[in-house]
Formats: C-alpha cells, sequence, structure tokens
C-alpha cells in the first residue's frame, strides 16, 4: 500500500464569485454584494444597487415645499428628522427666513437625540454582527427611551416629519424638558456599560483592530464622511464647519482618531454619544420663549435659482439641492446622501480581509438602504 504527500506549494487555487445578499443580514437592507473570492480572502467587492430605490427625487418635482419632508425621512429613516431639517433649511434660506430661536434650539435637541438613537441602534447591531448577542438588548433597552420621547412630542417613533419649512409642527410637549433631562442622567450612567461589554472585548478588539484600514486622503478621495470619515482623521462635522441652528452656541468636539482602521470608527461613534449628551445638557434648560413656526404663505414659491443646504445626520453629510423656477413645485431636487459615497469605499477598505472582516467593515459605515438607493 502507498501513500501519497499532497505538495501545498502546488495545489492551486481559483477565484471565484459569491453573491452576498440581496437577502443577508448583515447588509442591513436589500443590498446586494458580489464578492470576487479566492478561499476566504476578498479580492473585489463590488455593490448593486437599486432594489428597494423609490425615485423620490423624482416624486419632489411635483410635490410642494412643505409636502417634501414627508419623503425625506423615509430615506435615512433612523436621521429622519436632520433629513427633515436639511430640506426646511434649503427653504427658509431660499426664501431668506429666520425662524425663532426657540425652533432653533428645538431642533438641535432633536437632531441629537436623533444621533443618540440612531448609534445606539447601531451598536447594538454591530455587535450582533459579529457575534455578541448580548449588545442588542443594551442599544434597543436604551434606544426606548428616545423614542417615547420622540412619540410624545412627535406624534411618532421613526418617521418624525416633525422640522417642516417655517419652524417645528408642534410645539414641545409639556413633558419634554424633563424627559429629556432624566435621559441624560440615565444614559450617561449607561454608556460605560457599552465600553465595558464591547469596547474592551479581547475578541472584538482582535477582530477589529488594523482591519478595514482607510486613510485619511483616501476617505477624502471617496467622499467618506460622518464618524466613519473622522475616524481616518477627515475633519468633516458640518456642525462645526457649516453651523446651522443652534450649533453655533453650543461647545463640542468634533470627535477625531487617526488609525483609519474598523476599531476607530467603532470608537468614533460611541465617543460621539458623549458629545450628543454635552451638546443636549447646554441647549435642554435654555429653551427660548417663542413661537415654535413662522407664518408661512398658504403656497409657497421659491424665487427662480439653485439652492443647496447640507446638514450632519447620524452616518455623514447629507446635501439637498433645489433647482426652482419660481412655481410651487422645484423643477429638480437632488440629494447627495451619505450612505452612498461610504459605500464606494468599501471595496478599497475589503481588499486583502477575509469575509467575516468585511461584516466588521460594513458594520463600521453604518449603511442605510434606503439612504443609497433614494
Amino acid at each position: 500500500m502507498t501513500t501519497t504527500t499532497l505538495d501545498f506549494d502546488t495545489i492551486k487555487t481559483q477565484e471565484y464569485l459569491v453573491n452576498m445578499g440581496p437577502q443577508h443580514p448583515s447588509t442591513h437592507g436589500v443590498l446586494r454584494l458580489v464578492l470576487k473570492l479566492e478561499g476566504e480572502i476578498v479580492h473585489n467587492v463590488d455593490p448593486v444597487v437599486g432594489y428597494i430605490h423609490s425615485g423620490i427625487e423624482k416624486m419632489c418635482e411635483s410635490l410642494t415645499y412643505p409636502q417634501i419632508p414627508h419623503l425625506t425621512d423615509r430615506m435615512d429613516y433612523l436621521s429622519a428628522h436632520m433629513n427633515n431639517e436639511a430640506v426646511a433649511l434649503c427653504v427658509e434660506n431660499a426664501l431668506q427666513i429666520e425662524v425663532p430661536d426657540r425652533v432653533k434650539v428645538i431642533r438641535t435637541i432633536m437632531d441629537e437625540l436623533q444621533r443618540l438613537a440612531s448609534h445606539q441602534l447601531w451598536w447594538c447591531v454591530m455587535g450582533m454582527d459579529m457575534g455578541a448577542l448580548t449588545t442588542f438588548f443594551y442599544g434597543l433597552r436604551d434606544r426606548e427611551l428616545i423614542l417615547d420621547i420622540f412619540e410624545e412630542t412627535c406624534g411618532a417613533r421613526l418617521t418624525l416629519n416633525y422640522s417642516t419649512p417655517g419652524g417645528v409642527m408642534f410645539d414641545i410637549h409639556p413633558n419634554f424638558q424633563k424627559r429629556v433631562k432624566d435621559f441624560v442622567k440615565y444614559f450617561r450612567a449607561k454608556l460605560p456599560e457599552y465600553n465595558q461589554l464591547l469596547s474592551g472585548n479581547v475578541i472584538f478588539r482582535e477582530r477589529t483592530i488594523g482591519i478595514g484600514y482607510l486613510s485619511k486622503e483616501d476617505a477624502i478621495a471617496w467622499g467618506v464622511t460622518g464618524p466613519s470619515g473622522r475616524a481616518s482623521g477627515f475633519a468633516c462635522d458640518v456642525r462645526k464647519h457649516h453651523p446651522y441652528s443652534a450649533y453655533d452656541r453650543v461647545s463640542f468636539n468634533e470627535i477625531l482618531r487617526t488609525e483609519g482602521d474598523t476599531y476607530a470608527r467603532y470608537q468614533a461613534r460611541v465617543d460621539e454619544m458623549a458629545e450628543s449628551l454635552d451638546i443636549i445638557e447646554q441647549l435642554i434648560d435654555n429653551i427660548p420663549q417663542g413661537d415654535h413656526q413662522v407664518k408661512m404663505k398658504g403656497v409657497i414659491k421659491l424665487p427662480e435659482g439653485e439652492y443647496y443646504q447640507r446638514v450632519e445626520t447620524a452616518r455623514g453629510e447629507l446635501g439637498v439641492f433645489i433647482v426652482s423656477d419660481g412655481k410651487k413645485n422645484p423643477y429638480r431636487v437632488k440629494f447627495r446622501s451619505p450612505g452612498f459615497s461610504n459605500l464606494a469605499a468599501l471595496n478599497h477598505m475589503s481588499k486583502g480581509a477575509k469575509i467575516a472582516d468585511l461584516v466588521a467593515i460594513m458594520s463600521t459605515l453604518d449603511l442605510v438602504i434606503p439612504d443609497i438607493d433614494r
């Protein structure tokens, strides 16, 4: 009987294509990735988008300006308030309308509550993507408190539709300030649990540190904004560099890291939650008196021209570009969504990584697919 010894140096490998999605839990939506693999090693990632394309930009052309926010909070539904606010600010700037200080402060508080709720959901889902199921219960536990506050004042928990051209749809609920202050006190004590449970976990760190590197130059070249870009040292926080609403009257740090890896993108969002708490604390006891809405005409018509407004959503810079021909409906509306630009860099970050690394890298981009497809 003879035995054969395999010479592993002479065994040939072959690249092959695998579809990840469009029904895959780690893509967090209907996103398809065509992976070119050699064993477990990723050679190329080709995103295929458009599975839930809703035609929002085209639909806006047949809507009036107060109606458009009803669609924008359904793009990035985890940044619904910021999306609505971007449209409202663009219309207000075009009409040269100055909203009351009360509106500016309320919008900013809502922005940061929305950012916290989004980051909490991202944190709990990222842990689950990597096998840490416990994080899902912790994150949702804390997020529910914010959604309860939203529901009481806005009448909704997810697609808020609260910011409208000229102000906010309703004044804040009488319980709003107390509930927000109670939440800030509660969550400031709970936030260290996030670090204790996941940030310092040995397995989690091994799977994220040094994985999915994105340099500052590449982040700028690919247009990666939000915490994903700032984790590479790209100072791109719209709240700091192009302040709007009440961001010019609060003090907060722009979270910048230089490592540019998966762990840095993770830590940037965790650190941003603490900054959001600081912003809310500075404003919640200083909400000015006044109206919550400027008296607007029944039919809003923007002067002929082109208008652009940017805001900082939970995923990065959202831009609203409106072309007006002077009628009650916009001639053209274009949204610069952060998720689309961030997704474009996924292939660059994932080459040479393993499939399991790809899941972690994608989690730190915090993709919301309707924001990409629009």
